[in-house]
């Protein structure tokens, strides 16, 4: 049987056994700070719920688990500097805390520390989970940068945003329980499966954070709300609003994008009122739930017991309900 909570309490465990340097402290302090803002562990979570899928013995995995819970929080470190983002799960970010330079440095750290943790996969998986993860990688990379490359062009379709989630985000989903399953014996079509599984959700959980970002509490939320509008950043919401808007609302909309002074709350409020009035959140939700759906007809389609597929299905529903 998979306990979520023991998984959890085994990851966090393991975090604060994470071996880190304590000189200089301004290279392996950040990397405590960031790796204790907490989060919730989907990543490695997946890893070990797509290991159980395969196999009973899924916690002595809980060690190589953690190498997509430190990269994940490296490429978030990295981009908090790339965004010029203030906060992070509630928190200053690194680069706020210390200064750039420090930041950057310590995400280098943190990438050798995932590669690290990598050392505890059993040796007839490691070269299979090494060639994945450094693909992985790559295309993490790769839709950071076309995601930076967006914000200097002026129109992009839904499909080069929807491929530039799949990098950026989903690609990590997937691996994770991709990982899970290659280390529990899966056979290659079935952790296949898993990993698509994995993306299309992770592609759905990306259209939830830009709703989220536009539409969630800020108390509840953990970061800025409204920070892509802020931004003009090229979120599902903003390409809709620019597919649809016609006369005096694409002109309002326009007039707004091109604005470089302007009071923050008062951009938030009129964008807000102008996907409201497009129905984009609604049509966002519709592409939303059209990949979670897809996601678990590739979860029908493995052989496995029902039984054992409650565990991820439980997991990921409560992902998929989430308000923050």
């Amino acid at each position: 049987m998979f306990d979520t909570q023991q998984a959890l309490q085994s990851i966090e465990k393991e975090i604060q056994n994470i071996a880190l340097g304590t000189h200089p402290t301004e290279l392996y302090e950040p990397i405590r700070y960031i790796m204790d803002l907490g989060g919730k562990r989907i990543r490695p979570i997946l890893v070990l719920i797509g290991n159980y899928l395969f196999t009973d013995d899924w916690q002595k995995n809980t060690k190589p688990a953690l190498a997509v819970e430190i990269f994940h929080n490296f490429t978030l470190l990295h981009d908090d500097i790339m965004d010029n983002a203030p906060i992070r799960r509630g928190k200053p970010t690194v680069h706020e805390k210390w200064n750039s330079n420090i930041a950057l440095l310590s995400g280098d750290v943190m990438l050798v520390k995932a590669y690290q943790q990598l050392d505890f996969v059993e040796e007839k998986y490691f070269h299979t989970i090494l060639r994945k993860f450094h693909q992985c990688a790559i295309e993490v990379c790769e839709g950071q940068q076309l995601d930076m490359n967006f914000e200097k062009v002026e129109k992009i379709s839904q499909g080069e945003y929807i491929n530039m989630i799949r990098l950026k985000t989903a690609v990590l989903l997937g691996f994770s329980l991709e990982f899970g399953a290659v280390i529990g014996g899966a056979d290659p079509e079935n952790a296949q499966q898993l990993y698509d599984f994995g993306v299309n959700i992770g592609i759905g959980f990306q259209l939830k954070d830009d709703l989220l970002d536009v539409y969630s509490d800020q108390a509840k939320f953990g970061k800025q709300v409204g920070g892509d509008i802020i931004a003009n950043k090229k979120t599902f919401l903003l390409i809709k609003a620019l597919e649809k808007a016609t006369g005096e609302t694409q002109d309002q909309l326009q007039s707004w994008l091109t604005k470089v002074d302007f009071d923050k709350e008062e951009k938030v409020k009129a964008i807000i009122e102008i996907y409201n009035s497009l129905n984009i959140k609604q049509e966002t939700e519709s592409k939303m739930n059209e990949y979670f759906y897809k996601a678990f007809q590739s979860l029908d389609s493995i052989p496995i017991k029902k039984e054992k597929k409650e565990a991820l299905i439980s997991f990921t529903n409560d992902l998929i309900n989430r308000e923050k």
